[in-house]
């Protein structure tokens, strides 16, 4: 008998979207069936983010206009980074919500008999967490502040599931993402991934390519034509498993790195193959050969800014320098080549001279994308600690300098695009995209509505709107 109707709201990143698919696969299996509209849903679920401040005040908005939209009776449940990094202190400060999930924990338990008087967590933390501050009115309510535990559970929950190696659904587009890999070994300084994520826990090879077989082949449904591997360090995949494999850990051999392997084989399979998040130190000449011949040369590279004392200051490798002839050298592999990347404005003693670099980069390296962030204090990260914080007013001023500078550029580089031919996947009635757009992230080519979705076939560009381009079919 079915449980009832769902309704999941996903915030974040790729990553996310993938787990929001296999957790729409348990729910399936337990029986409820998606709703057409919030208000009609038994169980409402969000996939929160807590990657940074701005984040999780968006997941925090979230849930509470889920709160107010449910129909009475319905459940409310909080899962994601949020729910995994800050537990029963979430719980506390959100008295609308039934149920906190951490990772792999089941979001519709049986009901109890009667409603609890306080919102209920499905694990325990190590250690209590303080007391939440009372939650004031919505709209000036505050993501919880307090440091996360230092390490994530590499096991699921007592009674749950291991969310990286669970099935997941057919997909519903012609496109999929697959997660290869979970957590993280680098330590950032801006960053608190690894204290709820983990360290990197690599699937193997055999798992990820039989879900690509089951993407390329369901049941039911139409095939994918496009698979777009995500992690949050992609070119560490398998690295973690070789180690274990050799009795030493981080032992090097003359076999291609896990990762280039697997985009061999991925890409056999596939029509399409697109990485995301590519962190520069482990962009090798093997890597850059692996990704062209994918036939998407997508690069989408992690450099967070061009500045060495203040990428030392991150814990990161590279500078300006070495950025632009790494991606010289990407251009003369694939003329056709796109590169994307994010920048983090307003680290702790950024000064008006790294701004500057930044913004000399910027014009120099020609991106096709970019995205600017400003610096998010973390708590238990190597930043929160560190002297000359920038002030916020003046890393907004010096972010929105910067996307003014690549908005142009990014134009440049779109307009330059109309009159050449591209094949293009059609995702849906009306849009495509060619490789140069990444889904859900860069923009789109807009096509006739009658080509079908799941189609690839080649268009003329006739013109660019912005990021968008709109093209016709090749008579």
């Amino acid at each position: 008998m079915a449980n009832g109707r769902y309704w999941l709201h996903t915030l974040g990143c790729p990553k996310n979207e993938v787990d929001s698919d296999k957790l729409a696969g348990v729910l399936a299996g337990d029986g409820y069936r998606p709703a057409e509209r919030a208000q009609d849903a038994d169980l409402l679920v969000v996939n929160t983010c807590a990657f940074i401040e701005a984040a999780r005040q968006e997941s925090i908005d979230a849930v509470l206009e889920l709160a107010d939209l449910r129909r009475p009776g319905a459940r409310l449940v909080v899962t994601g980074c949020m729910a995994e990094r800050y537990g029963d202190e979430l719980a506390a400060a959100l008295p609308e919500v039934d149920l906190v999930a951490g990772f792999g924990a089941s979001l519709a338990p049986p009901a109890p008999a009667a409603p609890p008087a306080q919102p209920v967590t499905l694990r325990a933390r190590t250690a209590p967490p303080p007391t939440a501050p009372p939650r004031t009115a919505p709209s000036s309510t505050a993501p919880p502040s307090t440091a996360p535990s230092s390490t994530a559970p590499s096991a699921p929950a007592p009674g749950g599931f291991d969310l990286l190696e669970l099935p997941r659904p057919p997909a519903a587009a012609p496109w999929a993402y697959v997660k290869i890999a979970e957590g993280c070994d680098r330590r950032c300084g801006f960053c608190a991934i690894p204290s709820f994520r983990g360290v990197q826990r690599s699937r193997s090879p055999e798992s990820v390519l039989a879900e690509v077989d089951r993407l390329c082949a369901p049941a039911g449904g139409p095939p994918v034509r496009e698979v777009v591997l995500v992690a949050q360090d992609l070119v560490s995949f398998g690295r973690d498993r070789r180690g274990r494999a050799s009795g030493t850990p981080g032992s090097r051999s003359s076999r291609p790195a896990p990762i280039v392997s697997l985009l061999g084989e991925v890409t056999r399979r596939v029509e399409r193959t697109r990485v995301l998040y590519v962190y520069p130190s482990g962009l090798t000449d093997e890597l850059v050969e692996a990704i062209v011949a994918t036939g998407v040369p997508y690069f989408d590279l992690s450099l967070q800014h061009v500045s060495r004392p203040l990428l030392a200051a991150m814990r990161r490798w590279g500078d300006g320098e070495r950025f632009l002839a790494r991606i010289e050298a990407i251009r003369r592999a694939d003329p056709l080549a796109t590169l994307r990347s994010s920048f983090i404005v307003g680290y702790p003693g950024e000064t008006e001279e790294d701004h500057d670099r930044l913004l000399e980069f910027l014009r120099a390296a020609e991106l096709d994308w970019a995205g600017f962030f400003a610096f998010s204090p973390e708590q238990g990260t190597h930043a929160v600690g560190l002297a000359d914080q920038v002030p916020s007013p003046l890393a907004m001023e010096r972010l929105r300098e910067c996307a003014e500078l690549q908005d142009a550029v990014t134009a440049r580089r779109r307009d330059a695009l109309v009159g050449q031919t591209r094949r293009v996947l059609v995702d849906r009635p009306g849009v495509a995209r060619s490789v140069h757009e990444a889904p859900e992230i860069d923009g789109v080519v807009r096509v006739p509505r009658r080509l079908p979705a799941g189609s690839l076939l080649d268009v003329v560009v006739t013109a660019a709107l912005g990021t968008d381009l709109v093209a016709e079919p090749v008579p």
